[in-house]
């Protein structure tokens, strides 16, 4: 059985993963309107892993018998200034998930809750390759400043990414083979 709190608490985090997937939408289509397929396509992927992360936690809060609240789910900024900056916006994002993710983890150890616990080990550990993953991003673009070449690999390169295994097979229902 889970405490009130703690339950409320994962009920939250439901509601900033499934904003995260609309956030990372709205960049998408940012990107689409840009004719920046390649960063569209890395959207993509985060739409796909931020509604993985969802599920995950309204399958955990099945697991425990506990209540599942989905929230309104606030509106979006839709417009950047430049792909820079929309890649700083979910940099950004990703570090005030780990920080609710800290939270509910610290939350978890002192409702003395271990199964709760054990399961948000995963969200942190994913935590840090989320905000590296932006991070890296952000850097390169940084690097690449205004040069319209460099701008032009970039995208090419985030084209690139794929959806995890992981994720394909929780969508599927195949075996992940771990």
């Amino acid at each position: 059985m889970m405490k009130k709190k703690l339950q409320e608490t994962f009920n939250n985090q439901i509601n900033e993963e499934l904003y995260s997937a609309y956030l990372y939408a709205a960049m998408r289509a940012y990107f689409e309107s840009l004719n920046l397929q390649g960063f569209a396509n890395w959207m993509r992927i985060q739409v796909e892993e931020e509604l993985f992360h969802a599920r995950k936690f309204v399958n955990f809060l099945f697991e425990r018998g506990a209540e599942v609240k989905f929230k309104a789910i606030k509106e979006p900024q839709t417009q950047w200034g430049s792909p820079l900056e929309a890649f700083e916006a979910a940099y950004e994002h990703e570090c005030h998930i780990s920080d609710c993710i800290n939270k509910l983890s610290t939350l978890a150890v002192n409702e003395d809750d271990h199964a709760s616990r054990v399961f948000l080990e995963w969200f942190v550990t994913e935590q840090v390759e989320e905000e590296a993953n932006a991070d890296a991003m952000v850097q390169n673009l940084r690097l690449v400043k205004d040069a319209p070449g460099g701008l032009f690999m970039l995208n090419r390169e985030a084209g690139q990414r794929v959806v995890s295994p992981t994720i394909v097979a929780d969508i599927t229902g195949a075996p992940t083979g771990g």
